[in-house]
């Protein structure tokens, strides 16, 4: 089909190939070789189109955005004029970036404006949840750890996107990678209503964005870097419940969301989500890089305030009954201070950990043998007697058995961060969604299980039997799989970066959309029967 940009026409649709409008008598072949092919969407802006670039071989698709003044006014038009240029002079410069789409072209016809941009094929984030339902914890840390670097980027241009939500990320078909769209290069840069009603007040207004997602300052047209940052904590909650902003509760006198209990995440993603959402611009993250260190903190910020502080003013104590009491110093960095505040917010908020009596039967028996003073001596120990670190609400995880985990899990509870699972025969089972964050898994026997979208960042999973799992959008950011045996194992569009994979066998293992590099593949196994990240089976 060959479709009509003259706004005024009756029947737009035309014949393939076909050079004049039948019904208006228009160009169809715009600049002489754009030929529009269908309509994406509208606007008071003007018009979004799918088209075809008939002057290249392949005739490759582009999108073509319209703006039409609502004024023939020659003030309105140079106005209008002057705003597309800057426009688009900044998407050529954040277009170099591979996950933001490239500016092909932008020219003016007839006193209309359009911006020619590349065509990126895929399903929207919005587009996903309503078919497959809300993401998991690790899912949407995933999501944000392909795009805050992505953010960092256009922020670092002078750019800020101001209309971030789940309908303007597109994960690309191509090689599965997340897109950002739609920079309201020429949006409301002229507003409509008011060049309507007088030439002398069709003043510039830039993009305020999608209600609910754009914060307060942004909304009173006063939008900062931060602003940005807010929106997409609106959308991480869009992606953890698939409802929009309109559809969640807030408080009145704040402007909050009330988002806290329909959410099911850790507590220490739930503080980093909190400041993000921060109304209070002062109080919100500032940088895509304060939200990446937030989340990658979290393991290390014991050895982060050991290593960062100053050594302790031994003149600095006080009394406490018959002995001083020595107070720790200040971190010495930024990134120490902000450490001990994660820690500090984690201490205070950790209420609703998972109980380790949940993880072992005979609570009763329990609750005698903490009585003693052996169980006194063990607490604070860690993983039971495993010695390992214990968790910050400082209660004893024993060493739970299968059966013990499987009845946990069935009750709904999902977090087994950092707890012992060595050595446990759970095969064929349903754990999709779990947390193992940082948990000992060796030689673990998950043989046939489901695991899609469960958390297995920073875990020990060296030697484990994972084959013919189910590890579709499992997160294994940091994760130790050395050794460890995946053949068969679905693991389409996991997170594993930064992943051990010496050793780790994965032949005819499934990597479609993985994120992993070719330098971490080269450390394991594979055959003819791999599938790659990029979708095509064979060697390395």
């Amino acid at each position: 089909m060959s479709y009509c940009l003259n706004p005024g026409c009756k029947s737009p649709e035309n014949l393939t190939h076909t050079e004049i409008c039948q019904s208006c008598g228009s160009k169809l072949l715009l600049q002489g070789r754009y030929r529009v092919v269908q309509g994406l969407g509208q606007g008071g802006f003007g018009a979004t189109f799918l088209a075809k670039d008939e002057s290249l071989p392949g005739i490759p698709y582009c999108v073509i955005k319209q703006l039409r003044p609502v004024t023939s006014s020659a003030h309105v038009l140079q106005m209008a004029r002057d705003l597309f240029q800057r426009e688009a002079k900044t998407l050529g410069k954040v277009g170099n970036h591979p996950q933001v789409p490239r500016l092909l072209d932008y020219f003016e016809v007839n006193k209309e404006f359009y911006l020619v941009q590349e065509y990126i094929s895929g399903s929207t984030l919005q587009q996903e949840v309503k078919r497959s339902g809300p993401f998991s914890e690790a899912g949407v840390k995933q999501f944000l750890s392909e795009v805050l670097p992505m953010l960092q980027y256009i922020h670092g241009q002078q750019v800020i996107h101001r209309d971030i939500k789940p309908a303007n990320l597109i994960r690309r078909s191509q090689d599965k990678k997340l897109v950002l769209i739609d920079f309201g290069a020429v949006k409301d840069q002229v507003d409509p209503s008011r060049a309507a009603a007088s030439d002398q007040t069709a003043l510039t207004q830039y993009a305020i964005g999608t209600p609910g997602y754009a914060p307060p300052e942004q909304m009173a047209m006063r939008p900062v870097y931060a602003s940005d940052i807010y929106a997409l904590g609106v959308t991480c909650l869009y992606l953890l419940t698939a409802k929009s902003p309109k559809d969640m509760d807030y408080d009145p006198a704040t402007g909050e969301i009330l988002w806290r209990q329909q959410v099911h995440i850790s507590d220490h993603f739930a503080e980093v989500l909190k400041k993000m959402l921060e109304v209070s611009v002062r109080h919100r993250y500032q940088s895509s890089n304060e939200v990446l260190r937030a989340l990658d903190l979290e393991p290390y910020l014991d050895s982060l305030a050991r290593s960062m502080v100053n050594q302790p003013n031994r003149g600095n104590v006080r009394n406490r009954g018959d002995r001083a009491e020595e107070l720790p110093s200040m971190p010495s960095s930024p990134t120490a201070r902000m450490a001990a505040a994660i820690r500090a917010r984690a201490n205070k908020s950790e209420t609703t950990r998972l109980d380790s009596t949940d993880l072992q039967t005979g609570s009763s028996k329990r609750r005698t043998a903490q009585s003693t003073p052996a169980a006194t001596a063990t607490r604070n120990t860690g993983l039971g007697s495993s010695g390992e670190s214990a968790s910050r609400s400082g209660s004893v995880m024993a060493k739970p058995n299968a059966e013990d985990l499987l009845a946990t899990y069935a009750k709904g509870k999902r977090d087994f961060t950092c707890h012992d699972l060595s050595l446990l025969n759970l095969p064929r089972t349903n754990l999709s969604g779990a947390n193992f964050n940082q948990a000992k898994l060796h030689k673990v026997n998950l043989q046939n299980a489901t695991l899609t979208n469960a958390d297995f960042g920073r875990a020990s999973l060296s030697q484990a039997v994972l084959r013919n799992a189910n590890l579709a959008r499992a997160y294994l950011s940091h994760a130790d799989l050395a050794g460890a045996d995946l053949r068969g194992a679905d693991l389409s569009y996991a997170y594993l970066s930064n992943a051990n994979l010496r050793g780790a066998n994965l032949c005819g293992a499934d990597l479609t959309g993985a994120k992993v590099s070719d330098e971490q593949l080269s450390m394991a196994r594979t055959n003819w029967s791999t599938i790659h990240p990029s979708g095509k089976r064979g060697l390395w």
